[in-house]
């Protein structure tokens, strides 16, 4: 481990850092969306004077959205939101381009907790978020912070849920702006980013032939049905498991079989959890079934998977792949547990492709942008972003990929307007 004197940063080798710099332009070249709202901003740095605390996956892509926050003025600390998603290589990258970094591949809970404190320590003005664990870290550990804090934003469905909850109880003491809320976020990275970048992940780390193969999922939101979708195109035979009757509809509609997940795990050869639920996969399902079954995850925390329980049923373990972990079970039947029940995309992979991030992080930041000019007039609750930012980022986005669409007439935004017509 590479550490500084002055406590600035620590990553895990800073020799990567010119590995981790061509990772971060290739990510540029496919993000004209932040590209263009650097450009415009870089000038008046309408967030000068900011200081941002991120805890958000390290990748080539967060590394963009690093550096268009700070072309826009603000100060920047950064940590990783989980333990194995991290890039090593641009960890480093940003570490020498001056950055506060806290952040390396392989942390372990008490590392984890150590780097969000290290953001903390600079006192931000807002905070930028996935899981909301550092959300949480402000409200539970460092409650004085929350008297310079202006407002935070939230990246994934998972913190959303957790804040609003949070909110309800009237724990939740400053605004938080539910980024995962925007169309351009939870219709595009949810479903397009986590199919693609999930699978990847299982490919990598068992190379296994999916055409053919019963393929689990886990829920059926929209990360659940990017992967039954990207499965599907795979020739394999998905089924979808849930607990919410319009999303089970939904499958069923969509040419998806489903069933109890205790029907699907005595068929299942490849699981993937997409629930944001603790135990969807747990005892009674391990024991049913076939051998050679494939365990992964792609939601937020490692609960889904009920980890404790598979090591209490085996009776050997070990890791054949990397990122691919073997349970013997006292029959002779054989699980895998892949990234050791972390994010299988980010653990396993690279997580979601630049250009579906591209989006996403423009929405954080608009966030911090509307953080800084009307978070101090925001109650403390969660927030969305307006309409017209969402359709901006998305027309933006069209017209890098060179497509043009109508615009309405004069007379037919007249007629939207004209509550008095009729038939």
């Amino acid at each position: 481990m590479t550490t500084t004197t002055d406590s600035t940063y620590k990553v895990a080798d800073t020799s990567l850092a010119d590995e981790g710099r061509l990772l971060i332009e290739w990510a540029e070249s496919r993000m004209p969306v932040l590209m263009a709202l650097r450009e415009r901003f870089k000038e008046t740095k309408p967030l000068q004077g900011q200081r941002i605390a991120g805890c958000l996956h390290v990748t080539k892509e967060t590394a963009v959205l690093i550096k268009t926050l700070a072309a826009a003025g603000a100060e920047v600390a950064w940590s990783g939101c989980n333990p194995l998603s991290t890039n090593d290589a641009v960890a480093a990258a940003l570490a020498e381009e001056g950055v506060r970094i806290f952040a390396w591949y392989g942390q372990s809970v008490e590392d984890f907790y150590w780097s969000i404190d290290r953001t903390l320590d600079f006192k931000p003005t807002l905070t930028l978020d996935d899981g909301a664990d550092l959300i949480f870290r402000v409200h539970s550990t460092h409650p004085d912070l929350m008297q310079t804090i202006i407002g935070g934003s939230e990246e994934t469905t998972t913190g959303v849920h957790r804040l609003r909850a949070m909110a309800d109880e009237g724990k939740l003491k400053y605004p938080v702006i539910a980024v995962n809320d925007a169309e351009t976020k939870w219709d595009f990275d949810n479903v397009y980013g986590t199919g693609q970048s999930s699978l990847d992940g299982i490919l990598r780390a068992t190379s296994v032939l999916l055409a053919g193969k019963n393929f689990v999922v886990g829920g059926y939101g929209h990360c659940g049905r990017g992967c039954a979708m990207r499965a599907k195109g795979a020739g394999a035979n998905v089924i979808a498991t849930e607990v919410k009757p319009t999303a089970a509809l939904k499958a069923t509609l969509e040419g998806i079989r489903v069933l109890p997940m205790d029907e699907a795990a005595a068929i299942g050869d490849v699981f993937i959890t997409a629930t944001g639920m603790k135990d969807v996969l747990c005892k009674r399902h391990f024991e049913v079934m076939r051998d050679g079954a494939v365990l992964c995850n792609t939601g937020h925390y490692d609960c889904e998977i009920n980890i404790g329980e598979l090591e209490q049923l085996a009776v050997s373990k070990r890791t054949v792949r990397d990122n691919c972990e073997e349970y013997t079970m006292a029959d002779g039947r054989r699980i895998y547990l892949l990234a050791q029940g972390r994010l299988v995309n980010l653990a396993a992979a690279e997580g979601h492709p630049s250009e579906v991030m591209d989006m996403s992080f423009a929405n954080q930041f608009q966030a911090m942008m509307m953080l800084a000019r009307e978070g101090k007039s925001l109650s403390n609750g969660v927030h969305v972003l307006p309409e017209a930012l969402d359709q901006e980022i998305a027309g933006i986005k069209l017209e890098s990929n060179g497509i043009k669409i109508d615009q309405l007439t004069p007379e037919q935004e007249a007629y939207l307007r004209d509550y008095a017509a009729g038939t």
